[in-house]
């Protein structure tokens, strides 16, 4: 089946890898603060937890948080981005995959190791991504492995607008499949632009309410909301950081 086109893909093309790590790395270069993810991953999970950077572009978020020393996998759907992703960290784990149609073994023990490619687990739909390249040195040698068949993950983060530049019609899917891969208690922390001034594409808005009624029917309780991603409080803006927990199996919402 012909995979969908994700909002992404019509503004960015087939090609954005090397120019968004040149746009991060000039940022990072200039003293631009551009790990503001990594820093609130780090303050919601301890080192050594396992992290899946969901729609990981060129994997600035799983990169900055394998050097803090936490066990890192990536995913996204676009080749070019994972292509930079896979040279700055050949030792971390990049899958190609569509987040609406993630197998939960897809970061098995072969997927892991120096240079790995990870496998190809994209489905019928394009996923969203992160709008973020690299100025890192390539770690991944020695870090804590994310990879094992079925093993769930203490924190999935989607930075970079992943949800809203998701496939139209595939996010509700994409948030239960990112649900499934964590923990009981895990937690799932994205952050998106609400309206056009902070999308890069105005017909992608996702509204709060619609997003937390994915996440509820995903097992999925909302446990913090912020305006940003250093922790500033949420007070109706256009863009917000949500951090939502996974309802252990059996029961209730607190």
């Amino acid at each position: 089946m012909e995979e969908a086109r994700s909002r992404w893909t019509e503004i960015a093309g087939e090609d954005a890898g090397e120019r968004y790590a040149a746009r991060f790395a000039e940022l990072a270069a200039s003293g631009a603060d551009v790990h503001g993810e990594a820093r609130l991953c780090a303050a919601l999970a301890p080192p050594g937890s396992r992290v899946l950077d969901a729609g990981c572009g060129t994997g600035r978020v799983a990169i900055r948080l394998a050097e803090l020393g936490y066990a890192c996998a990536g995913v996204d759907l676009d080749e070019s981005m994972l292509a930079v992703a896979r040279s700055r960290a050949p030792g971390l784990t990049w899958v190609r995959g569509d987040l609406s149609a993630l197998d939960p073994d897809a970061f098995g023990p072969d997927v892991s190791g120096p240079c790995a490619p990870g496998p190809d687990v994209s489905g019928p739909d394009a996923p969203g991504r992160d709008t973020a390249g690299s100025h890192a040195s390539a770690p991944g040698a020695g870090a804590p492995d994310a990879a094992g068949p079925g093993r769930p993950f203490d924190l999935v983060v989607a930075a970079g607008n992943v949800i809203p530049l998701l496939a139209p019609g595939t996010e509700a899917r994409a948030v239960r499949r990112l649900a499934a891969l964590l923990r009981p208690g895990g937690l799932l922390a994205a952050g998106f632009g609400l309206d056009a001034a902070h999308l890069p594409l105005a017909s992608a808005t996702v509204g709060l309410a619609e997003y937390d009624a994915w996440c509820e029917a995903a097992g999925l309780v909302l446990e913090r909301r912020m305006a940003t991603w250093d922790g500033d409080p949420y007070d109706g803006g256009g863009y917000a950081v949500s951090v939502h927990r996974r309802i252990p199996d059996g029961a209730s919402p607190e």
